[in-house]
């Protein structure tokens, strides 16, 4: 038999069965997920600011903080050198020959001061919205606007071509293990960082330097992007200077097989 209430002939109301739409769904499930996000959230923070937490410093800051570590360590193994050095040369048994020639050697490994009259260059990067000056070149691109490794080692490179009795780039004297290098567009010179602008010194015959800079076919590809596209680029005398003495390690560092 048929039920009354189900049939359409009786005149009684249908029966409407309740359905969830997906959008009521929907939204549920964003608002649990947007609970779980913030119980997560206050469960690592512990009530401290996650943002500046020590334990998400940036990189960049971790890199900081090694450079400035290491320019200490620089400057006490300088004092500790010294120091060795007055105590040796109260009566270390050597002539009078054999210190000259020692200190000789100290002079051309660069741990020692060398003074004379110096010649400095700076280089810069562009300015971030600079254009072609000059017609017939193409716009830039973000690459030519900055200064890079092989800029930085042009300039020494003349500079030893040119004579010079030593050579400091920034704070620091250069030996003949020191490597130029960048990364991106900070220089890294013997476990320190920098930043542009950069400075290089350099100890000889200025008339000799400045020619040398000139006469370099590197230096001179640069220049084209200091007059079209505005590096900087700045060559000045110093007058008479002292350089300091190289205070880091001398020791080599090379990579060995792991055993």
């Amino acid at each position: 038999m048929s039920n009354s209430a189900d049939s359409p002939g009786t005149g009684a109301s249908p029966v409407r069965t309740r359905r969830f739409r997906p959008v009521r769904i929907l939204t549920v499930a964003v608002f649990a997920l947007a609970g779980l996000i913030f119980f997560t959230s206050f469960n690592t923070a512990k009530g401290t600011n996650i943002r500046t937490d020590t334990s998400l410093l940036k990189l960049s800051d971790l890199i900081q903080e090694r450079s400035r570590k290491n320019k200490e360590l620089d400057e006490s193994n300088a004092a500790l050198r010294g120091d060795v050095e007055s105590l040796a040369e109260s009566d270390d048994g050597r002539t009078k020959a054999q210190d000259e020639k020692l200190t000789g050697l100290e002079k051309s490994a660069g741990t020692q001061a060398v003074k004379g009259k110096a010649v400095s260059v700076t280089l810069n990067d562009a300015p971030p919205n600079a254009t072609a000056k000059l017609p017939g070149y193409p716009e830039p691109q973000p690459d030519y606007l900055v200064i890079h490794q092989q800029d930085l080692q042009a300039v020494v490179n003349a500079l030893w071509n040119g004579g010079a009795r030593g050579i400091k780039v920034m704070d620091q004297r250069l030996i003949s293990t020191s490597a130029v290098r960048c990364v991106g567009n900070t220089l890294i010179l013997q476990g320190r960082v920098y930043s542009p602008p950069y400075k290089i010194t350099a100890v000889g015959d200025p008339d000799r330097l400045q020619k040398a800079l000139a006469d370099s076919p590197a230096i001179q590809n640069y220049m084209v992007y200091v007059n079209v596209y505005g590096l900087g680029w700045k060559v000045t005398e110093d007058g008479t200077v002292t350089l300091p003495g190289y205070s880091g390690t001398v020791d080599l560092h090379y990579a060995k097989p792991v055993k």
